[in-house]
């Protein structure tokens, strides 16, 4: 459980103030005039008795990726990259740096973090599958999802932050479709984007509304743990693959044993988690999970071609059945340079949802359309009516939103309040910011290339 998060002012102060003394100092040296603290940096997520011994042995490694963790967290850096013979790098709004504050680090280096950071099994899974996941906690720095992997031979960590305290829907400028989603009684609700899209912040934070507002029993298969959730209206409990169970399926399987109202699967990965979630959604169950798809219709299809042909039809129904929702996320650049601000596109089953996935012969796209269609009464909408809204705002710049784009050419009509649908001809106006950069280039440049096109319509 996570334990009560303090102040942002008071938590960084507490980090400047700690950056230059290791723990073995403060709690060794008696001149330093500060309180012992015999607790090691990390904390591990799970009962792990011989880890405190270990990790004394090795407060010098520990010391070092203190001293990165607490660079990364206030830089406000998202993820950081450590390999042998580079500085460690940081990932921030997106942009990779490296930080040559930082020697560059040693095979020994990278050998004696992992040797402090995995216990004897995990070092065993480790060699035999030459990657693992963690999860590793810190009060004052948050939790971090950490995954040690093997390449060309050698050792490289990557660390992702993952915050303390969980943000509202809110807070993560979600619309009010899927707010709602997170008080469906039964179903399946699905989060997709490509990795770090932000896929388990937005369902921590769905998690999380129910939690505070309705009384269910709550019950997670994660690899590994990420957000920590504490009882609040409601019981929640979470199971970490290869710690608390053997495999996702294993584990909803389980799941369906322990009398649960709401199901968190981290990820689908395969027929079997699949299959079986539906089957829990079909049997009066909410479930939740992601996949690692670019939107809602590739969404759709990923599940029904992963049934053999001859089950896809039964497929077909039951999903348009249990389907309550799918929300996909890619993540932008703010204007402001201050961080990043989801694009989000939101699939509702409604009437015509049903009916396009039930029908073999409709293809998955008409669900754009219908997204696009049920954005008034339904709160649907797609990744371009989505980016447009934030362009509106002026929370990302036109390029931005261009790059983003499913559809950039539309988009870029759109910016001008033009429909793409139109039968009128439309030119490039003649201006200083569109024109071609070298001569005999432009002529047949796409709508969407020029910073922000200004047209003029011939009828």
């Amino acid at each position: 459980m996570s334990s009560r998060i303090p102040n942002q002012s008071k938590l960084r102060a507490g980090v400047v103030n700690r950056l230059s003394l290791s723990f073995s100092e403060i709690s060794e040296d008696g001149k330093s005039g500060r309180r012992s603290m015999r607790r090691p940096f990390f904390v591990d997520l799970r009962v792990r008795p011989e880890l405190p011994k270990a990790m004394s042995r090795g407060s010098g490694a520990m010391r070092q990726v203190d001293e990165i963790l607490r660079w990364a967290f206030v830089r406000d850096a998202s993820d950081v990259h450590l390999k042998i013979g580079s500085s460690p790098i940081f990932r921030r709004y997106g942009s990779l740096t490296v930080e040559d504050k930082f020697p560059p680090l040693r095979s020994e280096d990278l050998d004696r973090f992992v040797e402090h950071l995995v216990d004897a099994t995990q070092r065993e899974r480790l060699i035999a599958d030459r990657q693992i996941d963690l999860g590793y906690g810190n009060e004052d720095l948050g939790r971090f999802r950490v995954n040690i992997y093997y390449q060309r031979g050698e050792l490289r960590i990557a660390l992702r932050a993952i915050p303390n305290q969980i943000r509202t829907l809110q807070d993560l400028r979600m619309p009010e479709a899927v707010q709602s989603l997170a008080t469906e009684a039964r179903g399946l609700i699905l989060v997709t984007g490509t990795t770090g899209s932000g896929k388990s912040t937005s369902l921590a934070s769905m998690i999380d509304q129910m939690n505070g507002s309705e009384q269910r029993h709550i019950m997670t298969v994660e690899d590994p743990i990420e957000y920590l959730h504490k009882d609040r209206q409601s019981m929640v409990s979470q199971r970490e693959v290869n710690v608390d169970v053997t495999s996702f399926t294993s584990g909803l399987k389980g799941a369906l044993r322990q009398d649960p109202d709401v199901i968190l699967i981290g990820e689908m990965r395969d027929l079997d988690t699949i299959e079986t979630a539906v089957m829990a959604a079909e049997t009066g169950h909410l479930v939740m999970s992601t996949l690692h798809t670019l939107d809602a219709p590739e969404t759709v299809t990923r599940i029904i071609q992963a049934f053999p042909d001859h089950q896809r039809d039964q497929i077909r129904v039951v999903l348009s059945s249990v389907l309550k929702g799918i929300v996909s996320q890619r993540l932008v650049p703010r204007a402001d340079g201050k961080g990043m601000v989801p694009a989000v596109e939101i699939l509702l089953n409604t009437a015509l949802v049903r009916d396009i996935i039930k029908d073999p012969s409709r293809s998955p796209r008409e669900l754009t359309d219908a997204m696009a269609k049920g954005h008034a009464t339904y709160g649907t909408q797609t990744f371009d009516q989505s980016l447009m809204s934030l362009y509106r705002e002026d929370l990302i710049t036109y390029e931005e939103a261009i790059a983003q784009a499913t559809n950039p050419d539309d988009l870029a009509l759109q910016v001008l309040g033009i429909h793409a649908t139109s039968n009128a001809r439309w030119e490039d106006f003649d201006s200083e910011q569109n024109s071609p950069s070298n001569p005999g280039e432009g002529e047949n440049t796409p709508v969407a290339a020029a910073a922000k096109p200004r047209l003029v319509r011939r009828f």
